[in-house]
């Protein structure tokens, strides 16, 4: 395994059975904390609107209560729905965060809404187009960041003239297109959407053209990692990810349930092959499964950077999970 290969963590906020979203975020931190110690690269936290299970509707708000709660580790977003928000507002934002904690702030931008079409209306006020628009809002962004901007009649304080990493996230082969051209990181959401994940960054890689930001292609693959002392174990702790995709599936979501002996009991073949193709970028077992499960895919995919989320239900085995990956990581 790259010795060189970063390590980073997504956390949504989930909310568990029996729990809130204070004790979510206070999860949150605690794993922010225990991932700083272990010498993770970022941690990020995701935009969802709706959910009454997730507790990252503010994301901004989040990263800063993040990034207080910890020293080193850089906290950003994966991401921020730009559509959603005017590039001022969200320039304003992490200019923000960024004055406050210089050198720690990542801010990872995607174009779907994080949410329903009911909602997405919600929040852009009926402007429902503006997900066209969001080659041109990045650009925006950028020019509220950048020096050049000092003459502007519209300029962003704090913001302008600051060094705020931008990634385009992405799902698909757009944002591969649109993240090679603008010359920027690209994050793929693999951990949901793996179908066009080898295609995308292909695509990436090829069409790639040198920026101010970046000289040559990087890319992040987000997938699920549950990792336990045995195969066994992990296994059962897989239980409460594979209940929470099949809550999906079928659109009867639930707070983050307890692990169960068999999901045998829960879904049909045909919502387990659903299931089953939203999680192909999973990998779940002890410390040796885990390493030639993570060897192949690295070795296929010659990514950058790992980026890790696992909804385990219980926090004391979801930390431990951290620990073992980044072990099998460090030490292949």
């Amino acid at each position: 395994m790259h010795k060189q290969l970063k390590l980073s963590a997504l956390d949504l906020s989930v909310i568990i059975e029996g729990g809130d979203a204070a004790s979510a975020i206070a999860r949150t931190v605690e794993a922010a904390r225990y991932t700083e110690q272990l010498g993770y690269a970022r941690i990020w936290l995701a935009e969802h609107h709706n959910m009454e299970n997730i507790a990252s509707s503010a994301t901004s708000v989040l990263i800063g209560h993040v990034a207080g709660k910890t020293d080193r580790i850089r906290v950003g977003s994966g991401g921020i729905m730009l559509p959603n928000h005017a590039p001022l507002a969200i320039a304003e934002q992490f200019g923000t965060l960024e004055s406050i904690y210089p050198g720690r702030i990542d801010l990872g931008l995607g174009r779907a809404p994080g949410t329903d079409q009911l909602t997405a209306a919600a929040l852009r006020r009926n402007n429902l187009g503006t997900a066209y628009h969001f080659p041109s809002d990045i650009r925006e962004l950028q020019l509220y960041f950048s020096d050049d901007n000092t003459a502007g009649r519209v300029r962003a304080f704090p913001g302008e003239g600051l060094d705020i990493p931008i990634w385009i996230l992405g799902s698909s082969t757009d944002s591969a297109y649109l993240a090679a051209e603008l010359g920027l990181p690209y994050a793929f959401a693999s951990h949901f959407a793996p179908a066009q994940f080898h295609r995308a960054i292909a695509i990436y890689r090829q069409h790639f053209k040198p920026s101010a930001q970046l000289d040559k292609p990087y890319v992040l693959a987000c997938v699920n990692v549950i990792a336990a002392a045995t195969d066994e174990e992990a296994q059962v702790l897989a239980t409460s990810m594979y209940r929470m995709f099949l809550g999906i599936v079928t659109n009867t979501r639930r707070p983050l349930q307890p692990p169960v002996p068999s999901m045998d009991p829960y879904w049909t073949p045909e919502i387990e092959q659903a299931v089953k193709q939203m999680t192909a970028c999973t990998f779940i077992g002890g410390p040796e499964s885990l390493a030639q499960q993570l060897n192949t895919f690295i070795e296929e995919t010659d990514v950058d950077e790992l980026m890790t989320t696992g909804n385990i239900y219980d926090q004391g085995a979801r930390l431990k999970s951290y620990r073992i990956l980044n072990e099998v990581v460090r030490e292949n």
